[in-house]
């Protein structure tokens, strides 16, 4: 079908103009031939959709298979672009997620599987994906004097699926990987408290002790805490509370090289 290119009408002398209903014939038959190109095209381009889908899968499936990730993940996207079926996107959703994941490209693979649950929370895979979120996000985790925002979030992942699947064979690895996380946490409340200690804010550093023992009773350095706990106390001229928390020191941690600091510190300034 030709297309024929139009002069605005009011271009044209005034013995030249089309009619107001000449104008509307005009609109109307161009209105009628974009809905026929619209018809013809909604029989026509949907086996065309569907084949160019089922090729770009097969791409992507065949990348996936020899470690080309990238590869695999452009080809699932154009599924995505070609052809919608909600049994099509769901697969290709999490496909691309786990491409991620082994690409080593862990912050996009936790966007990944954070949408698909979202959007897919009791799918049958669900557990998989919250497990390799778990992972992605542990994988993002960095050393006790930076920030700590992965560490909770692999934390809450794990959590989650500890409630969610208290029967998945891998229930043990990821209470492995919880206490990895807590010890990751505790530690760094331990950093911050140490900072506080040696600028002088002997009430922080005295508050974040606290809190550490009380929401991390299994850190493994638990002998480094109370030795802190004792300096700040004993700086902030609580000598009776210093003393209390020495002493634990010294029954429970007897063999431990802070016990041994602790000592000298004590026969320095009692």
């Amino acid at each position: 079908m030709g297309y024929r290119v139009l002069v605005c009408s009011s271009a044209l002398p005034d013995n030249q103009r089309p009619t107001t209903w000449a104008i509307l014939m005009l609109r109307a038959f161009g209105l009628f031939c974009l809905l026929l190109l619209a018809a013809c095209s909604s029989k026509t381009d949907q086996p065309s959709d569907r084949t160019q889908a089922a090729i770009h899968f097969q791409e992507g499936e065949a990348a996936f298979a020899s470690g080309l990730y990238q590869d695999a993940i452009a080809a699932w996207e154009k599924v995505r672009e070609s052809y919608y079926s909600p049994e099509l996107n769901t697969l290709v959703d999490l496909k691309i997620a786990e491409a991620h994941f082994l690409a080593g490209n862990y912050v996009e693979a936790a966007v990944a599987f954070e949408q698909f649950l979202k959007t897919h929370r009791n799918h049958p895979r669900a557990a998989d994906a919250l497990y390799q979120l778990g992972i992605a996000y542990h994988n993002q985790t960095r050393s006790h004097d930076q920030d700590q925002t992965p560490t909770r979030l692999a934390l809450q992942a794990f959590r989650d699926f500890q409630n969610r699947f208290p029967d998945d064979p891998r229930h043990q690895e990821v209470a492995g990987y919880i206490a990895m996380e807590r010890d990751k946490l505790a530690a760094h409340e331990l950093y911050v408290a140490r900072f506080y200690l040696k600028a002088d804010h002997y009430e922080a550093a005295i508050g974040r002790l606290k809190g550490l023992l009380d929401k991390f009773p299994d850190y493994r350095n638990k002998a480094e805490v109370y030795l802190s706990l004792g300096q700040a106390y004993l700086e902030n001229h609580e000598r009776a509370k210093a003393i209390e928390t020495f002493n634990i020191l010294f029954e429970k941690y007897p063999l431990s090289e802070y016990t041994e600091e602790a000592r000298e510190f004590v026969d320095e300034n009692f």
